[in-house]
């Protein structure tokens, strides 16, 4: 394949680069790694450069790791701050390790506040310190104060670059403001009003401005009612109030209440899709889940994850042994108590996933949390009523003995409400000792049925005495 197989423009109905999902086509990925292999530099450089910086960032996801850096190499001068911006944080991390410190200060230096910081705070703090060495004064003072706040807070995701002006200003003194500077940000959709003090007072829409004679105060056409975001709020907050009141930037204050920063909606929607899919793979025990990963990351993971869920499964299966010689005498309690313990575990990670999205998105509160434990005792009881009578049915018509029915519906039952009750109470009892449910709750919530479902199905079985 050559450049001239190729459109010039990324037109949807006929590109030969994307398919209908936009992704890059393999066919197209293979042409350009195979014209860096030929070390023919410039029709890979062809081939890539008519792409969106997010899809020249989606090519090297895609370039096996090792080939990485030739790619890189091949198409340098298209592999711009943007693109970097846009890539995968392991991605990212290993080719910026194969640069020198002045080239990352300059990428650095043509990024927002919040794509430099989540450049450079990953480094080691040798490398760190030598980028930060090698950047403008301004820059390198904007990048130390973001790192000064903790991770994952707004002071890490702002951005300096912003507008404001004082309450005293009239529309046209706004509008001679931004038509003379040319050191002012150019991406904004609000100007900040301020108060002597540096502390924002009010939002005047673009929109406002322009719709405005030049004679009026900014102080009649701001909007005074503002959402204004703490700097050391966690990120996950932070994107929630900008779904509850629909925002499409938002002040940051410091804890003197002066204006330091704002954060906007682009920021938040990666925030949104990354603390969404976080709180799922951690559910699963898959830490950050990214194919990207290192493998020795990965395996570390999973496998701590994996010991903890061995060490609850050798509890449960204790609570069998004690019951061994009952299913000595009776075997068919080995065919349906694997039944009773798997059922309960499903309705407990059903419960469970549905109070870790309600704590992550602010719906259960100390307010409502009885409310919600009597909802859920209810669905469960309903649950267990349903599973017993198809259990019940189900396994008299295949094992014909009519005790153990009956008690394979009654531990079904027992063991639906306790599921229902700790997939509430485990998620809430960790969220106010200040653990992430997200990671910790499931083992907890398994190893509770699992032993209650053994428990209340070979307990019942003696007691109606099916071993004897």
């Amino acid at each position: 394949m050559n450049d001239t197989d190729l459109p010039d423009t990324l037109d949807p109905a006929d590109d030969t680069r994307l398919d209908e999902d936009d992704r890059l086509k393999p066919e197209f990925v293979t042409a350009v790694l195979d014209a860096v292999e030929d070390g023919d530099a410039e029709a890979a450089r062809a081939l890539v450069e008519p792409l969106h910086p997010a899809d020249i960032a989606d090519l090297f996801e895609l370039t096996p790791e090792d080939r990485r850096k030739d790619l890189a190499a091949a198409i340098a001068d298209l592999v711009d701050a943007d693109v970097f911006a846009e890539m995968n944080d392991y991605v990212r991390e290993d080719l910026i390790d194969a640069l020198d410190a002045r080239q990352v200060a300059d990428i650095a230096s043509e990024l927002d506040t919040d794509d430099a910081v989540a450049i450079i705070e990953d480094m080691e703090p040798e490398d760190q310190r030598e980028v930060l060495r090698a950047m403008e004064p301004d820059d390198r003072a904007a990048i130390e104060e973001a790192l000064s706040y903790p991770e994952e807070s707004a002071g890490r995701l702002m951005q300096r670059d912003l507008v404001a002006v004082p309450e005293h200003w009239t529309v046209g003194d706004v509008l001679d403001y931004l038509r003379g500077d040319e050191e002012l940000t150019t991406d904004f959709w609000e100007i900040f009003v301020v108060d002597p003090g540096h502390r924002p007072i009010g939002t005047c829409a673009l929109s406002w401005i322009l719709r405005t004679p030049r004679s009026i105060p900014v102080g009649d056409v701001m909007k005074r009612e503002q959402t204004l975001i703490p700097v050391d709020m966690d990120q996950e907050e932070v994107a929630l109030r900008f779904q509850k009141y629909a925002l499409i930037s938002a002040a940051v204050t410091d804890a003197a209440g002066r204006l330091v920063g704002m954060i906007t909606v682009d920021d938040i929607v990666h925030i949104i899709q990354e603390e969404a899919g976080e709180d799922t793979l951690r559910l699963a025990g898959a830490g950050d889940g990214d194919i990207n990963e290192p493998i020795a990351v990965t395996v570390r993971t999973r496998v701590a994850w994996l010991i903890v869920n061995l060490g609850a499964t050798i509890l449960s299966a204790s609570v069998v042994g004690l019951f061994q010689g009952e299913i000595a005498r009776f075997a068919l309690l080995a065919a349906l108590m694997p039944i009773v313990s798997a059922l309960g575990g499903n309705a407990g990670t059903q419960t469970l996933a549905v109070m870790v999205r309600a704590l992550a998105t602010n719906q259960l509160t100390s307010s409502n949390t009885l409310r919600m434990l009597l909802r859920e005792f209810r669905v469960a009881i309903c649950n267990g009523i349903a599973l017993a009578a198809v259990g019940a049915t189900g396994s008299y018509v295949l094992l014909g003995h009519g005790g153990l029915s009956v008690v394979f519906a009654l531990a079904m039952m027992i063991n639906s409400v306790v599921a229902g009750l700790v997939g509430v109470i485990v998620p809430v009892a960790l969220d106010k000792a200040n653990v992430d449910p997200a990671v910790s709750s499931a083992v907890f919530v398994t190893t509770i049925t699992d032993v209650m479902g053994f428990l209340s199905f070979l307990g019942l079985a003696t007691l109606w005495g099916l071993g004897g």
